[in-house]
């Protein structure tokens, strides 16, 4: 018999129907070892030697490989295709081999892109070695992250507020978004106008834009006042006469060209854009489609694996899509010859294809019924960017013309029709802010040169330039994998990191810094510039992939990079005050004492208060008078329930919140977001459902949607399942960092727990299915 190890219970129940009774398969549950977590894990002074130990939640699933292991000839180390797989499969051989549990076995490691069964017999007649390089280029960022974790962050308790930490690649997607709230603080708008021409030729009304003025071709800034755009309206409106003539028309073919497929970064922010998913969710999906999912022939792996920088397909996918694409649509709708694909990104590991589906042949509307929701809209992304990438280009005619009005004016209309939808047909890949430009799909009348178009009216536009915008999660992704920092495989942890730290918060789907998180973001751009530096982050990355290469060795990385660390920690240990990084010097004084006031951090955020404190209390609010001049925003057709007057949107210590307009007068308040229904009945009532919603500091519970009049509430999120012991219509689940998740009986009488893995699908945290630290 065999033994293979795969991550997941998922995996390894897809990947066992096809290996056949002579194997067995079962699941390490993500990693087995990690660091100790206490100073010392990592011992610069001795090589860098690291300390680990077996994650207790996970030694249980060690315990039943090591009993399995007696009775098989083999051990087939089976876990991810990429480093952090590698380093799982190393760490789980030599937990084995400590224990003894390895003398006379034969292992071998095996590596698959997709779980379909020629990929896994394909692995299983193919093993080959652990690669001592990966595992190495794995244990350097595990000891690079532990070295700035446990040194950076006590150093921000002492400087900054108890409770803090910081992380190599965090502090720069930190930096990323506290300077582009900068940049829109420092922002001044610029007005503008631009002058527009309402025309009609048989029945079709369309625009033009004012091109040329004067014998001058009109920039942005041309016109920037009121007074000088209606003295142009006159001036324009004499010369025309009441219609403008057809100039000159120009008309050209371009060609639009197919994305690539898939890559973790671009699957990600695509289902931003497209789904609304965060990166955590995406990961989790993805996972879960690749793990495999039974179609009603058996659990079989619909997509390749979700972490790759590549936007290569395999030759045999290839051939696949050309025949489906010849099949679906016709030959015409092929290209001469397959299309391959540069990738774009930097420090890119292209050791495994883009993602695609394992098979076209699965379209999204056969899978439908066997999918949840957020797994048949991520597949059929997946499917239809892959199919689209094969396709013939798209070809757009547009048009240009150009109208004179009267000597040295003339008005511009562009405009643009698809003569051949080619891969449009399919897919079009999104866009982060996009603006609308002139000729988005606008369709223009037949116009020839010399002819006259009447001229309905001329009119000023008044504009304003735009900030930058805030970055989404999708725009924020893309920023990281431009500037080359963290992996595909961490840019969901990065996010949510920053948030769980409460340095950023998401507003609108756009990231904010926080007070804290631009006190952090400060410290660290004013103390180690050079570690929160893109530059520095990305050549980092870029060594440890040499070490994967076998091109570096990973001790030597280390010394490099912790000597002046630790240097610089000591330097700021001895010679910051922690005044330094919680005040900022205003050129302002104090009101009350005359002497100077400081932007200081407090319990609830920035304040603005005397340096004199305490002999002097002078405070304010950061933004003065002005917040209290604001007006506050009305909640449409809504009046408070208890006393009539409006609702509005006020702001707390604990964030926006709606309360009456009549305060303190009523006091009635409620939550700004909106619960949202888990569908679970309620077991108290049996009426109601239990509602999803997030207490004033921030907390989720869930609660009967028939409140007051049941008030039945839970912390732990329900499951719509009866308590096989004592009978109770729900269970909970629960997560503990000693005992892992469970399904619990929420009735304290009863003490019944179930271990849950979180593959079930029964955890909706933004969390991805295989737990990494």
């Amino acid at each position: 018999m065999n033994l293979v190890i795969v991550e997941s219970p998922a995996k390894a129940k897809t990947i066992n129907k096809y290996l056949g009774k002579d194997f067995k398969v079962l699941a390490s549950y993500g990693h087995v070892r990690d660091l100790v977590p206490k100073e010392g894990a990592v011992d610069p002074e001795s090589g860098f030697r690291m300390k680990y130990q077996v994650i207790d939640r996970n030694d249980r699933h060690v315990q039943a490989i090591s009993k399995a292991l007696k009775g098989a000839d083999a051990l087939y180390l089976a876990t991810d295709p990429d480093r952090e797989g590698e380093a799982i499969s190393w760490h789980l051989y030599e937990l084995l081999k400590s224990r003894r549990h390895l003398k006379d076995k034969t292992v071998h490691r095996v590596v698959f892109n997709e779980i379909t069964k020629n990929a896994i017999q394909e692995a299983i007649e193919h093993p080959r070695d652990l690669s001592m390089d990966l595992v190495n280029a794995q244990q350097a960022r595990r000891a690079l992250d532990y070295l700035v974790g446990f040194n950076l962050s006590p150093l921000l308790w002492k400087k900054v507020r108890r409770g803090l930490s910081a992380g190599r690649v965090q502090s720069p997607a930190l930096r990323m978004i506290v300077e582009r709230e900068e940049e829109i603080e420092a922002f001044r708008a610029r007005e503008y106008w631009t002058i527009e021409a309402d025309l009609k030729k048989d029945r079709q009304a369309f625009s033009a834009k004012l091109h040329t003025y004067q014998g001058n071709r009109l920039e942005q800034f041309s016109i920037t006042d009121g007074e000088s755009a209606a003295a142009a309206e006159k001036i324009l409106n004499d010369a025309a006469g009441g219609r403008l003539i057809v100039d000159k028309v120009q008309k050209k073919q371009r060609r639009r060209n197919p994305a690539a497929p898939f890559t973790t970064s671009t699957l990600q922010q695509e289902a931003a854009r497209k789904l609304g998913f965060t990166a955590q969710r995406t990961m989790r999906t993805a996972q879960q489609l690749y793990e495999g999912m039974d179609t009603g022939e058996g659990a079989v792996g619909l997509i390749t694996y979700m972490r790759t920088d590549s936007v290569n397909l395999a030759d045999e996918a290839l051939t696949e899509l050309r025949a489906y694409i010849a099949n679906r649509f016709d030959n015409s709708h092929l290209p001469a010859e397959p299309r391959r694909y540069k990738t774009k990104a930097k420090n890119a590991q292209e050791a495994h294809e883009a993602i695609r589906p394992t098979s076209v042949e699965r379209t999204p509307d056969r899978l439908k019924d066997h999918l949840t929701r957020d797994q048949h809209r991520l597949y059929e992304l997946i499917w239809k960017r892959t199919v689209a990438s094969q396709m013939i280009h798209a070809t757009i005619d547009t048009v240009t013309v150009d109208l004179a009005c009267g000597q040295g004016n003339s008005f511009r209309a562009t405009g643009s029709t698809i003569a051949n939808p080619g891969f449009m047909l399919v897919y079009m890949e999104g866009v982060d802010d996009a603006k609308k430009t002139d000729d988005d799909e606008k369709m223009l009348p037949p116009l020839k040169e010399g002819e006259a178009v009447s001229l309905k009216g001329i009119r000023p536009e008044q504009h304003f330039t735009e900030p930058p915008p805030r970055y989404s999660e999708a725009s924020l992704v893309k920023a990281l994998e431009e500037h080359g920092i963290g992996r595909p495989s961490t840019y969901a942890s990065i996010i949510s990191t920053l948030q769980d730290r409460e340095y950023v918060v998401l507003e609108k789907k756009r990231f904010h810094p926080t007070d804290v998180g631009r006190v952090v973001n400060r410290f660290l751009t004013r103390y180690f510039a050079r570690y929160v530096d893109y530059d520095f982050t990305a050549r980092l990355e870029d060594e440890l992939d040499a070490v994967s290469r076998g091109e570096e060795e990973w001790v030597p990385l280390l010394k490099q990079f912790w000597q002046p660390f630790k240097e610089r920690i000591d330097h700021t240990q001895d010679n910051v005050k922690r005044s330094d990084v919680t005040q900022e010097a205003m050129d302002e004084a104090c009101p009350k004492c005359g002497k100077p006031l400081s932007i200081r951090l407090g319990r609830h955020g920035r304040f603005v208060g005397c340096t004199d404190y305490p002999t002097c209390d002078y405070t304010r609010d950061l933004n003065g008078n002005a917040r209290e001049q604001e007006v506050p925003e009305i909640v449409e057709g809504r009046k408070c329930p208890e006393c009539g007057s409006d609702l509005v949107i006020k702001k707390g210590k604990y964030g926006k919140f709606i309360g009456c307009s009549s305060y303190p007068g009523c006091r009635f308040i409620e939550p700004l977001e909106k619960p949202v229904d888990t569908g679970v009945t309620c077991p108290k009532c049996n009426k109601g459902t239990l509602m999803r919603r997030k207490s004033r500091r921030g907390k989720i519970f869930f609660s009967c949607s028939t409140y007051p009049s049941c008030d039945y509430a839970t912390w732990n999120e329900p499951v719509a399942e009866p308590c096989p012991r004592c009978g109770w219509p729900i269970l909970t689940v629960k997560t503990t960092k000693t005992k892992g998740t469970s399904k619990v009986c929420p009735q304290k009488a009863c003490s019944y727990s179930e271990p849950v893995e979180e593959s079930q699908g029964l955890i909706k945290t933004e969390a991805p299915p295989v737990s990494r630290p």
